[in-house]
């Protein structure tokens, strides 16, 4: 579709991804059961480990000359992140962390979030008055959780997506491929 801005060949790389795995599938069905010495049934192997070779080759190729020629407009970036109330997950932990059930804690969040959109607003925008009207679990400290930088601080469990994490992944994988 022409009005689309989603990264293509990002998704094909994705969409192949299933292929990948029906292979993966076919190779755990075939071993199944599979006395302890050679049998005949290994034949069937051959077919989908060239499939799987040539897929993620073609999928690390598009992934490659994707990866070199994409380009960033931080600007847009950064004036598109606080639209998405990214900081809504950070609050729910906020409130967690006070003590408060996580299915309370997402109601809670939720009805924040509709008063940002009510007011026309982002969460770090509340006074600390209008979170209390919410909830009086509320303190001074929910601001540190608040607002795009503040929320992906937070991101700090293995695989997460905050700065400390990403740059850890970046460096472990610049070093095993010897690119550093």
């Amino acid at each position: 579709m022409p009005q689309k801005k989603n990264p293509d060949p990002m998704e094909l790389v994705r969409g192949k991804s299933a292929r990948v795995i029906g292979d993966l599938v076919t190779l755990l069905t075939l071993c199944k059961g599979l006395p302890h010495a050679y049998n005949r049934d290994l034949q069937e192997d051959k077919e989908p480990v060239f499939d799987s070779v040539k897929t993620i080759l073609g999928m690390l190729e598009v992934s490659a000359e994707f990866a070199l020629n994409i380009s960033f407009n931080r600007e847009r970036i950064q004036k598109a992140l606080p639209a998405g109330h990214l900081d809504a997950t950070t609050l729910a932990d906020y409130l967690v962390n006070k003590g408060v059930p996580f299915r309370t804690s997402h109601d809670i969040a939720g009805k924040s979030v509709a008063l940002c959109t009510l007011k026309n607003c982002q969460l770090l925008d509340l006074s600390l008055d209008e979170l209390r009207s919410i909830n009086p679990v509320f303190e001074e400290d929910v601001y540190d959780f608040l607002g795009v930088e503040n929320a992906i601080q937070k991101f700090v469990s293995y695989g997460s997506t905050g700065s400390a994490c990403v740059a850890s992944q970046i460096d472990y994988w610049m070093k095993k491929l010897e690119m550093k």
